[in-house]
């Protein structure tokens, strides 16, 4: 169906990027906490009109870092929306796109890094990678790492979430071939300043071949990791 020129607009408030799926294969995600709860059921509401008036290629959408209220207000416009509280994530359609590309694995240094990195793989999820999910596997007790190092050579992508010292996604990338995103997380005591030390242990990594997201940001890890696994084979 062809676009008419109000499509995804409204004046003074919103322009929803459309197109963007054509350009950058995936489509635009909607940032919800700097939001108001009555502009992002606005902005649900007017995907809910488009999908309504037969507009395809819309998804899948995902709202990130939504509290309970604006994971409300989509649910209301968006019934049928995936919901993680945990990472503060919806996900419309609830259905995942078919994987494709190479497997995404996120890692997670602590427990308390789960929601941050359940972010990214729900992202890489929904971008249409396959992903796997590894918990609590910090430089603390090495030898949980070392338990697992055979699952993570099995991935084209790993994104490390680690908060406190940071140091995980060195060690990670010392001993498996595949690119790493490093996802400081603002876990920590004192001296961690929010995720400040975890990050730059990440910049200061010594290991080749990590990428250093923002603090938290596990919707940007969890696309670069999608983007970079895109074109790998898929395992059989």
């Amino acid at each position: 169906m062809a676009e008419g020129p109000a499509d995804g607009k409204i004046d003074g408030f919103l322009d929803l990027d459309l197109d963007r799926a054509l350009r950058r294969g995936a489509p635009e995600a909607v940032l919800c906490d700097a939001k108001s709860v009555e502009q992002v059921a606005a902005i649900a509401a007017e995907y809910a009109r488009l999908e309504a008036e037969g507009h395809e290629g819309l998804g899948p959408v995902l709202f990130t870092r939504a509290d309970a209220d604006r994971a409300e207000a989509v649910l209301a416009a968006l019934p049928g929306a995936f919901h993680d509280a945990g990472a503060r994530l919806l996900a419309w359609p609830a259905a995942p796109p078919e994987p494709t590309g190479g497997l995404v694995i996120v890692a997670s240094a602590g427990t308390s890094d789960l929601p941050v990195a359940r972010e990214a793989e729900l992202t890489a999820r929904y971008l249409g990678r396959p992903t796997r999910l590894i918990a609590d596997i910090g430089i603390a007790g090495l030898h949980r790492l070392q338990s697992r190092l055979p699952e993570l050579r099995e991935a084209a992508c790993v994104v490390v979430a680690a908060g406190m010292d940071g140091a995980l996604p060195t060690v990670v990338a010392g001993q498996i071939s595949a690119p790493v995103v490093a996802l400081p997380t603002s876990v920590g005591y004192g001296v961690a300043s929010g995720g400040v030390t975890a990050a730059l242990t990440m910049l200061s990594a010594c290991a080749p071949g990590i990428g250093v997201v923002n603090i938290d940001n596990g919707y940007g890890a969890g696309h670069l990791a999608a983007q970079i696994a895109r074109w790998a084979p898929t395992r059989g």
